[in-house]
């Protein structure tokens, strides 16, 4: 399955979370799908990606829990269905925003809860959703320049050939 399309189902299924343990679920869903992201660009993403993307895959792999955790049992790991990157710039930019979503959902239970194992719980998933998310942030500005530099050789290639 395509990277964007397991990041929409993801959104999908943060939005439906009331429970504070479904959310915690869900931050851990995309703490896994970022590295399962990381991990798929670093072995056939863009050349100038590589090192971001195995940067972005161990930093997912701090912020997951066991597969046999019992509140990912009911679906398994989403992330395991990821197949292809199809659009990495699409895939990034939708990436980043679930990890974002995932960080206001966290902080909202770790602010509404009274057990202090669920709140550093909720703290140590908004750290590492944080850290998901600078990844993330890095590797867009990078294709970003890159695009940016491609375009000006396409410009004074052409300016060159009289065009």
């Amino acid at each position: 399955m395509d990277a964007e399309r397991l990041i929409g189902a993801g959104r999908v299924a943060l939005a439906r979370s009331g429970a504070a343990l479904d959310i915690v679920a869900e931050a851990w869903q995309a703490q896994a799908l970022a590295q399962a992201i990381g991990d798929q660009l670093a072995l056939h993403g863009p050349q100038e990606l590589k090192t971001e993307a195995r940067d972005l895959a161990e930093t997912g792999a701090r912020g997951v829990v066991s597969p046999d955790h019992p509140s990912l049992r009911t679906g398994g790991i989403r992330a395991a269905r990821l197949s292809t990157v199809m659009d990495p710039y699409g895939a990034l930019t939708g990436l980043g925003a679930l990890l974002g979503e995932v960080g206001i959902a966290l902080v909202s239970v770790a602010c509404g809860t009274d057990e202090e194992g669920l709140y550093w719980q909720c703290i140590e998933a908004i750290d590492a959703a944080d850290e998901s998310n600078d990844r993330v942030l890095g590797m867009l500005r990078r294709l970003d320049q890159e695009e940016g530099t491609r375009e000006r050789e396409r410009v004074r290639a052409a300016e060159m050939n009289g065009g």
